[in-house]
């Protein structure tokens, strides 16, 4: 007895668009629900993770649970599917996994609490002249012989 073997029809997935187009897209999705304070951080070289965060403040737990629900769809409208969405339920904090991007939206008592943008800007910064000064003053440089 032979039996016909089943073709599965399948279909490759796209490749994902740029960092940059997906970035747009983001900003444009927490625009559209006025977003507050929405910040940009590049992590590329220090994260393995993600090459950037997007970091957003919503004024309630629904306007939080709203926001990062638009950045969902406007991603799935470029085709791409989040790789994960955590803590809907709460909405205290919203995480929307894009892949390259990942996006935090958060409840400014929350993002202030946590404080992810001094978490991953520190270093970015040169220091300042009164920081230099007391470097040098620590270690003697900028002494002269």
């Amino acid at each position: 007895m032979t039996s016909q073997a089943q073709v599965i029809k399948t279909r490759l997935p796209n490749p994902p668009p740029p960092a940059e187009v997906l970035l747009k897209t983001v900003h444009a999705a927490v625009e559209e629900l006025k977003a507050r304070d929405v910040v940009e951080i590049d992590v590329r070289g220090k994260s393995s993770v993600t090459d950037f965060m997007v970091i957003a403040s919503g004024t309630s737990t629904r306007h939080v649970k709203s926001i990062a629900d638009e950045v969902v769809k406007f991603a799935k409208n470029l085709d791409v599917q989040p790789l994960g969405v955590e803590g809907e339920r709460e909405a205290e904090w919203v995480l929307v996994d894009l892949g390259d991007v990942v996006v935090h939206v958060m409840l400014p008592r929350v993002r202030e609490f946590y404080a992810l943008e001094r978490l991953w800007t520190v270093g970015d910064q040169p220091p300042s002249r009164h920081e230099a000064e007391d470097y040098e003053g620590e270690t003697g440089a900028g002494r002269r012989a």
